[in-house]
């Protein structure tokens, strides 16, 4: 192994006589340096746009949410809500109930979920990020007040603190049987908007949140009854760990979820884009390593005659092969660690001073991180040494013979 690659350093570093060879050596060289820092600065600003997206989302899920596995709602009582909240690892817990319904305004009308939340949702959500109000005051506990959507309040043209017209909720009664007064067949209640919040265009038609004893009332809901519980949990927690006691709290009634899993489709999204692009970009590379495999090839010709004088000395022919795959292999591996570097100034200088705009007021989104120097390297490497490990593969005793 020493021998070989003592050889192939020499290849490396040393021109050959043949212009030809030089010429197309750059060449592949070249197309490695790119394509490293190419494939490098799109993971990176598919990194940055990943992040982006699901800063949306994070603003407004929590940690870690239990939700039932039948039905629409479950019960809690005083002792599984203590055991809940004394678990290592969480930090607070707010409960929930969400339902369809329909809102009424000016004679418009716009069915969506009504949230309603507990005193200490503020807690498990920092709310102030979102929210738009007068005075920046969450609900006040047991009122009328809510919470709308920007999206919600343009599709009604609502206004805050409009006493004059009335912002209504109408939520079908249970029951069974037919229904000879229609004014019978549903529960109702005037609401009071006392702020909005905007998030992206998604979610702010998602919500009206509401002080969750009005939610029950509305729903004939019993006060240990609610839809769900949102956690927020201390850092670098382990999140099965945690499943597994809140499993163990409801005796396995409940399902449990974490962010990812909350925004399932958004995650499998992004996830299959970059991957989509990866592959790309990878077979670019393949393409590129072509013109290695090529070069290295010309070179086995080219030093066909000291070849023989190595086998004649009694170099096995596994040695010779070794030489020229090492030599590949350096290249590559030499080529991806330029390619990181030019690819490493690029992001670095838009991660900074936002050279390359989205729009007028924010820049193309960009994340340096080593994951992606990793993925970059790793794939370099294997690609380039099955390309010099299929080149390679020409030196035989009947060529050198």
């Amino acid at each position: 192994m020493n021998f070989s690659l003592y050889i192939a350093k020499r290849y490396v570093f040393t021109r050959s006589k043949n212009n030809a060879i030089n010429i197309i050596t750059k060449i592949a060289s070249g197309g490695i340096v790119i394509g490293a820092a190419a494939l490098f600065v799109v993971l990176s600003v598919f990194s940055g746009l990943k992040e982006f997206s699901l800063s949306f989302s994070n603003d407004f899920d929590p940690d870690m949410k239990i939700v039932a596995s039948k039905g629409k709602s479950f019960f809690i009582n005083s002792d599984q809500q203590k055991k809940l909240l004394n678990l290592n690892g969480i930090v607070s817990q707010s409960k929930i109930i969400e339902e369809n319904v329909l809102f009424t305004f000016k004679e418009k009308q716009q069915v969506t979920a009504i949230k309603g939340v507990d005193s200490l949702y503020s807690r498990v959500i920092n709310v102030k990020k979102i929210l738009y109000t007068k005075d920046e005051n969450w609900i006040v506990p047991n009122s009328n007040q809510v919470i709308v959507g920007i999206g919600i309040s343009t599709k009604l043209s609502m206004g805050l603190f409009d006493f004059i017209n009335k912002f209504k909720v109408f939520v079908p009664k249970p029951g069974k049987g037919n229904i000879e007064n229609p004014e019978d067949a549903f529960s109702e209640t005037t609401l009071t908007p006392v702020g909005v919040y905007a998030i992206s265009d998604d979610l702010d038609s998602k919500f009206v949140f509401a002080d969750i004893s009005l939610t029950q009332e509305l729903l004939n809901y019993k006060p240990n009854q609610i839809s769900g519980i949102e956690l927020k949990l201390k850092p670098n927690v382990d999140d099965a760990t945690i499943k597994t006691d809140i499993q163990k709290i409801f005796n396995n009634s409940v399902i449990v979820k974490n962010r990812a899993q909350l925004n399932d489709s958004l995650y499998k999204m992004l996830n299959s884009e970059n991957l989509a692009v990866y592959l790309i970009f990878t077979l670019v590379m393949i393409l590129t390593l072509f013109t290695l495999a090529g070069a290295i090839i010309m070179m086995i010709l080219d030093k066909k005659s000291n070849l023989k004088t190595l086998f004649n000395l009694g170099v096995e022919i596994k040695s010779l092969r070794r030489v020229f795959l090492l030599q590949g292999t350096l290249l590559t591996f030499l080529g991806g660690i330029i390619g990181i570097f030019v690819g490493s100034i690029i992001v670095l200088i838009q991660e900074n001073f936002h050279v390359i705009m989205a729009n007028e007021t924010m820049a193309y989104p960009v994340i340096f991180n080593f994951q992606n120097i990793l993925i970059v390297l790793t794939t370099i490497f294997i690609l380039g040494f099955f390309a010099s490990w299929i080149a390679s593969s020409r030196v035989s005793k009947k060529l050198i013979e």
